[in-house]
């Protein structure tokens, strides 16, 4: 498989190359964002990890611009800024996971591995739960008809919670399921995305689908 590093720090961008090249991928290495959105979407690429700070263009413009044009390329973001509403940024760009400097190899080969399984399976026909139906093939949502336009990160969520209905799913297994890691439990992040699917799946109905069970996680169910 081909994977695509925008890295400017060449160090950092020589440790991830040699690593997955060990691991039998095939990398190649650009150092601005123009040149990595333009080799993004040569649709060559299994999978891009991208630093945030690039010159050029910035990655958060990068991976924007890379949605927009119908890209559905996993992207892993690179952050040297860790805080709640920097990864949101990312995520809500259209990143599908996010790891932080400095990492070790073993993570993100970890991740880099996660996202490729991910973008491989094909997870079949639609689902269904109340008035919800969700399209696994293009991550399209229609509750009662109505299309909800999401995130990448937000279908994510609402299809872990589709396929477990009527089931109390911890923090730590969203963390794991949905991004693909360890819950931190300093971190706010899925509460975060659980506000925002309430505010487009459930704020305009009166049955209302998520709820939260204090103390212990979330649930989908109706009423």
């Amino acid at each position: 498989m081909k994977i695509l590093v925008v890295e400017d720090e060449k160090k950092v961008a020589g440790f991830i190359k040699r690593g997955l090249e060990e691991d039998d991928y095939s990398v190649t290495i650009v150092h601005d964002g123009a040149e990595g959105l333009k080799q993004a979407q040569s649709g060559e690429y299994s999978l891009a990890i991208l630093d945030v700070m690039v010159p050029k263009k910035d990655g958060l413009t990068v991976i924007r611009e890379l949605r927009e044009g119908g890209s559905q390329m996993p992207v892993l973001m690179l952050t040297a800024r860790g805080t709640t509403d920097d990864i949101v940024s990312g995520l809500e760009a259209g990143a599908d996971d996010y790891l932080t400097k400095p990492f070790a190899f073993a993570e993100l080969l970890a991740r880099v591995r996660a996202l490729l399984r991910r973008s491989e399976h094909d997870r079949g026909a639609e689902i269904f739960f109340a008035d919800l139906r969700l399209d696994p093939v293009s991550h399209k949502v229609w509750r009662s008809g109505n299309e909800i336009d999401l995130t990448a990160k937000e279908y994510g969520l609402l299809e872990y919670l589709v396929r477990n209905p009527n089931k109390v799913l911890s923090r730590a297994m969203i963390a794991e399921h949905v991004w693909d890691y360890a819950f931190d439990s300093f971190t706010n992040i899925i509460d975060v995305y659980v506000n925002y699917l309430r505010k487009k799946v459930d704020k305009e109905y009166s049955t209302k689908l998520i709820h939260t069970v204090r103390g212990q996680g979330y649930i989908l169910r109706e009423g």
